[in-house]
């Protein structure tokens, strides 16, 4: 009886580990942060607050817009390591 118990749980725990797919839905501003040489695209999402670093900024050309509140489809490429290394996305689709 245990051992069922044991394999049903840690066969939930494999299903539950599957299905999260690092799909980000994001809405807020686009900015540039970094100096000269290092600088970025970023979109702080206005629920978490958070900054996400986006990859692939030319193929949707969000530079142009910067300052304005857009909703991001994205997936989570790299988890933030901390202070002034944000996540990185790679954006899907923009709203």
């Amino acid at each position: 009886m245990k051992k069922k118990i044991i394999v049903y749980i840690l066969t939930l725990g494999a299903l539950m580990g599957c299905t999260q797919n690092g799909d980000l839905k994001l809405e807020g501003g686009l900015y540039v942060k970094g100096s000269a040489p290092h600088s970025y695209l970023v979109i702080e999402d206005q629920k978490s607050h958070k900054s996400y670093k986006i990859q692939n900024a030319k193929t949707f050309n969000l530079g142009k817009r910067q300052k304005e509140v857009v909703k991001l489809k994205a997936k989570l490429v790299k988890k933030a390591i901390g202070p002034g290394f944000p996540a990185i996305i790679k954006v899907v689709e923009v709203k």
